[in-house]
């Protein structure tokens, strides 16, 4: 796990102040060790964690053995022995830096699908210049990049992009992504909050040659889906075990300690049992629990500690802890970003990182196993009667508590919306299209989509985790735990989304993931060979903070310093008017589904401050 960069210059010798400053504020991802390669056009650098093979030799960035390439990866690939041995590579070092660099010299980029692993690659070919980009199947390793006239650089963090020179010369905001954000609570890729900087789509493979950067898909999530899903449980419960177990064993190989987070619900209990049983010692957890009780679940993860005897570490979160990190938030995730998640889990690797090195996540597992309640949402939104009667459900719930005007929104679409946009957003509790038009006075750009393979027969439902795969976790979810997590230089994995595993969920019958009123049906009977049933026996309530109540108290502030008249209205971002009666409407009329409303507008606009008016 590391910070990784990288910047081409077509005009003259590159200047090395530009490398060194990109990789300084990478710093926090890798404090273990620092390097840099100076070519005639092309520069890379490097920042390390050391996870596997803790020596200098295996240090970034890394030489072919040949001397033709150079490299700098962040990330892990977990199955490197094994694609050394088939490629008969004989290696200088245990680290999988080196597989990764000459294994793309013997096979090209086609190399990449052989690896199982999280990662973000950019290997130079020194004669060249030619630059070769890569990033994991699902997104899990962040890779940014930006594109004018001279230059192109890349990242791990927008951070480091803002330092070049080139970029800050024409540094423009993208009035496109903000729609986006108030729908979303993210910008999905391949947006960022700035013209000429993009992210790098998951998948893919990219080759710069000095003036195009021409990308390539390796694999697409869409393209796993049959028309034949399997149905026979036993065969698939027993399939599903062993995917996990193995998928589990490769995430232990490590030189350093590890841990789980652990948060008692139904995804990181099953990890951290099998990581429990594998590795045959007390493995260490970690979990955060909060003083408002309607949101506390801490008692849940400590019985899952207790039952299966791990080094338990539990943390309780007050309103203080959140004002503390709410800085760092706003630092560390680089652009407007709304999923409040991120405080408890900035917390929570801050105390993990005070005993180990690494840890695995449950991330992935409401995705793959239809475990939220929009995917039933869905379905009954894809239903043709209600839609024919959404308008008058919609203005019905006007006459209710505020609990059914929030559930009456979901029946607030226009038919050229974006459906399985609506549907998040409204899960979110964020604005909806025609609310962001109005907020913004401008038209909703192109919203993100997907093509289901010809003669699809997955139900609603399940082509809405789809979307939540191709766009909520790689943008948010991932991004939450990365930025998180390498804020305190603490490397996390996510087993669950082992490619493997991802092929197979999406092919499973709908049956099995969603079973009646049983959520993430299959996944919970592999779970219950480790843990007894009635543990889990609770409404889902999932990792959030007590922010509606925040807000009103101690977070106050943020909402008198960023939308202010005066900020809002040198902004020019949103219409000040609108957001006086959001404001107006949470704070005196009490109304709680507001809330993510008024906070996603606080961190839009606490960005422009901190980031775009200065």
């Amino acid at each position: 796990m590391c910070g990784i960069a990288g910047y081409y210059t077509a005009n003259g010798t590159p200047d090395h102040s530009q490398i060194e400053l990109m990789t300084k504020v990478l710093h926090h991802r890798g404090p273990d060790a620092g390097g840099h390669y100076v070519g005639p056009k092309t520069m890379l650098g490097h920042r390390r964690l050391s996870i596997i093979d803790l020596s200098d030799k295996a240090n970034q960035p890394m030489m072919s053995h040949s001397g033709r390439f150079v490299a700098v990866f962040n990330g892990e690939i977990y199955n490197y022995r094994e694609v050394a041995a088939e490629l008969g590579i004989e290696t200088r070092t245990t680290s999988d830096t080196e597989v990764v660099v000459e294994a793309f010299e013997k096979l090209g980029p086609q190399f990449v699908e052989r690896l199982n692993g999280m990662f973000a690659i950019a290997i130079c070919e020194i004669a060249t210049q030619r630059i070769w980009l890569f990033r994991d199947r699902m997104g899990i390793k962040p890779l940014f990049y930006y594109l004018s006239d001279n230059v192109f650089a890349f990242a791990s963090e927008l951070k480091a992009i803002e330092q070049l020179d080139d970029f800050k010369r024409s540094k423009r905001m993208n009035k496109l992504a903000v729609n986006k954000f108030l729908q979303l609570g993210y910008i999905p890729a391949p947006d960022t909050i700035y013209e000429n900087v993009f992210k790098f789509h998951q998948g893919h493979y990219a080759v710069f040659d000095g003036q195009h950067l021409t990308l390539s898909r390796y694999w697409n999530l869409t393209d796993s889906i049959t028309n034949q899903p399997i149905k026979d449980a036993d065969s698939a419960l027993s399939t599903l075990q062993n995917l996990i177990e193995s998928s589990v064993k490769y995430r232990l190989i490590a030189d350093v300690p590890y841990g789980t987070l652990l948060s008692g619900g139904i995804d990181s209990s099953l990890v951290t049992a099998v990581a429990r049983r594998l590795c045959g010692t007390r493995t260490n957890t970690f979990s955060i629990g909060f003083k408002d009780s309607q949101h506390d679940e801490s008692q849940y993860s400590e019985q899952v500690a207790r039952q299966l005897d791990t080094n338990h570490h539990l943390m309780m979160m007050t309103e203080q802890d959140a004002m503390e990190r709410v800085a760092d938030m706003f630092y560390f995730y680089d652009e407007p970003y709304a999923d409040s998640s991120a405080l408890p889990t900035m917390l929570v690797s801050q105390v993990a990182a005070q005993h180990v090195k690494m840890v695995l996540t449950g991330d992935g597992g409401d995705e793959l196993f239809l475990g939220y309640g929009m995917y039933r949402w869905a379905d009954r939104l894809a239903n043709p009667l209600l839609q024919a009667a959404r308008r008058p459900l919609y203005l019905a719930s006007h006459l209710a508590g505020s609990r059914w005007q929030r559930i009456g929104k979901m029946f607030d679409w226009r038919s050229g919306d974006n459906l399985q946009t609506h549907i998040f957003s409204q899960e979110q509790y964020l604005f909806t299209a025609a609310e962001t038009e109005r907020f913004t006075q401008a038209s909703t750009p192109p919203m993100p989509s997907f093509e289901m393979p010809t003669g699809c027969r997955m139900s609603a439902a399940e082509q809405q985790s789809v979307f939540d795969m191709l766009y909520y976790l790689p943008d948010d979810l991932l991004v939450k735990v990365d930025r998180a997590s390498m804020r305190h230089s603490l490397e996390s994995r996510v087993p669950l989304l082992d490619y493997r595993i991802v092929e197979f969920a999406v092919n499973l019958h709908k049956s099995l993931k969603m079973n009646g009123d049983i959520s993430k049906y299959l996944l919970k009977q592999v779970l219950y060979k480790y843990l007894p049933p009635e543990i889990f026996n609770r409404p889902k309530w999932g990792f959030s903070v007590p922010l509606c109540n925040w807000l009103r108290t101690d977070l106050k502030y943020l909402t008198d310093k960023y939308l202010a008249r005066s900020v809002v209205e040198q902004a020019q971002i949103v219409n000040y008017a609108d957001v006086e009666q959001l404001l107006k409407r949470f704070y005196v009329q009490k109304i709680d589904y507001l809330y993510n409303r008024v906070w996603a507008l606080i961190c839009l606009h606490q960005w422009w401050v901190e980031r775009f008016s200065k």
